[in-house]
């Protein structure tokens, strides 16, 4: 063979060979794309599973169960000087007014036993709704009149879901189907879920007070951590000199953001509460120590918000005479501030999902009073879903998962507002 048939012969084995690898680069490359869409594919479908899983337990949580009884408005016991003064209406006994209407609608419950098991038909609740028509309305003293009033939770849950999830006797069910047949039942919507404080009657618990808890704790939070935030990555990226106390602080900061949350409660409940004396449960505690966790995310965002500023800003300000301060002010910090937004969203979203911090605290106590200030004592959306998970109610489990729900809708716009506000302010370089 000659020398030139041994070169195109090397030429050919060559081609094949680079052929070869090129297909088999191509097909690991397919592989791999193959594996990260399985696994986007497959995150997909757990979190479709999981949200699916919440919602489908969660929707009968918004609507309530109300029973049509007709309430005679007995002057004997709301008023029986007739004097119309408010203390005397809130006194009444509406209870015993709701059991005689109940008793009248099944003459033939004779047994004690019997009438306790007829009025467990009924929300604990329903005296506290006539006592509130009588004081919008006094005009009602001495009427009969039909009342819509809510159900007791085993009958809420029988009418909801039928015998699977029931605990009612079989004479309730039998009062239940004469209701039923009467169209003195109904669904509608559950406005006692957003307009009321916890209960321990889950029928009558409400998220209103975790909600204005959860409130001032995030504005504590944000009042607090957002300047300390910003000017300690101020300081730290565009003043601070480059020494070994510098990245002390640097790394301290960095292992602050990876501290397990509990340990942050533990240090609130020795600083702010055993040595500082503030009080317990309260929202102020809360967010003073939720404002120690988020600081090192805060902080992490703006050094890199700042950082992104390309350096010709800076020099072109320095340039023009502007000083250090104004430079920093006026130029690199309006640029910087989507990015830092973005961080600080990011990291309230990090703390309104928060428990174990104000776990430590005292903010899993039981508190029905919706908080009207943040020395008050309050709990947050977490600690009432972590409390109501904990009740062995099928009302309350209902009652978790939409609270979930909520906390989840949430969250979702905070991170959606994080995203618009980086695309309107952001500067492509």
């Amino acid at each position: 063979m000659s020398k030139s048939e041994k070169k195109a012969v090397e030429r050919r084995s060559i081609a094949e060979a680079v052929t070869q690898g090129l297909a088999a680069r191509k097909r690991k490359n397919r592989r791999f794309r193959l594996m990260g869409l399985a696994a986007v594919v497959t995150g997909m479908l757990l979190l479709a599973v999981m949200f699916g899983s919440i919602a489908s337990k969660s929707y009968s949580a918004f609507l309530r169960t109300e029973v049509l009884l007709d309430v005679y408005f007995d002057p004997e016991v709301i008023d029986p000087q007739g004097t119309l003064a408010e203390d005397v209406l809130r006194q009444a006994d509406y209870t015993g007014l709701v059991k005689s209407s109940l008793r009248k609608m099944f003459p033939k419950v004779k047994k004690r036993k019997d009438k306790r098991a007829l009025y467990r038909l009924v929300s604990s609740g329903a005296g506290d709704q006539l006592r509130e028509q009588v004081l919008n309305d006094p005009s009602l003293i001495g009427k009969h009149t039909q009342v819509w009033l809510i159900a007791d939770d085993d009958l809420d849950q029988y009418y909801k879901h039928g015998n699977r999830q029931s605990r009612l006797k079989d004479h309730q069910i039998q009062w239940v189907a004469v209701l039923n047949a009467d169209q003195r039942l109904r669904k509608v919507f559950n406005s006692t879920f957003f307009t009321a404080g916890d209960s321990r009657e889950p029928e009558l618990a409400g998220i209103r007070g975790a909600l204005m808890g959860s409130f001032f704790v995030i504005l504590i939070t944000l009042g607090l951590s957002l300047p300390l935030g910003v000017a300690a990555a101020i300081y730290l990226e565009e003043f601070a000199p480059r020494n070994r106390w510098t990245d002390l602080i640097e790394v301290n900061i960095n292992n602050l953001a990876a501290v397990p949350s509990i340990v942050f409660g533990l240090l609130g409940l020795a600083v702010f509460i055993n040595f500082m004396g503030l009080p317990r449960s309260a929202p102020l505690v809360g967010g003073l120590v939720l404002t120690l966790m988020t600081l090192p995310t805060i902080i992490i965002a703006s050094r890199a918000a700042l950082k992104s500023v390309p350096p010709s800003i800076r020099e072109a300000a320095l340039g023009m005479g502007a000083s250090k301060t104004q430079t920093v002010f006026q130029h690199v910090l309006p640029l910087a501030m989507p990015g830092m937004l973005t961080g600080t969203i990011i990291g309230m979203a990090q703390a309104l999902g928060e428990t174990a911090p104000l776990l430590m605290i005292g903010m899993v106590a039981f508190i029905a009073d919706i908080p009207s200030g943040p020395l008050d004592s309050a709990t947050v959306l977490p600690v009432q879903i972590y409390l109501w998970a904990d009740s062995p109610e099928r009302a309350f489990m209902e009652k978790t998962s939409a609270a979930i729900i909520v906390l989840l809708a949430f969250l979702v716009l905070m991170n959606l507002l994080a995203i618009w506000l980086r695309r309107k302010f952001e500067r492509r370089w």
